[in-house]
């Protein structure tokens, strides 16, 4: 295909950038520039990854207390807008004028 075009010096056929038989993009200084930055970037990160800032036993349970913190916090917030509890005799109150039923 590709030596077709090149003899007969005539497009490819269809969209060029798409497909089975597309037309391969030249490589750039741009991107051998931005391949390069990134793979630097993620040697830095495996870097920074493969030494932990604290053992495995100083890492368990120490954000035990901030998080119990954390929890009341939250919890008393929502108590907060909790409504007042509410009873069927305030409720019912106004029914209760006169009791001439009982008087008898």
């Amino acid at each position: 295909m590709f030596l077709t075009v090149a003899l007969f010096r005539k497009g490819i056929p269809g969209k060029q950038w798409i497909g089975k038989y597309r037309r391969p993009r030249q490589v750039t200084w741009q991107m051998k520039r931005n391949v390069i930055e990134r793979l630097e970037i993620e040697a830095e990160n495996e870097y920074w990854l493969s030494r932990p800032y604290m053992s495995a036993e100083q890492e368990r349970g120490h954000s035990a207390e901030r998080r119990m913190i954390n929890w009341t916090n939250l919890k008393a917030a929502k108590a907060a807008n909790f409504p007042e509890h509410r009873y069927v005799a305030d409720h019912l109150g106004h029914l209760n004028i006169s009791k001439k039923w009982s008087v008898s």
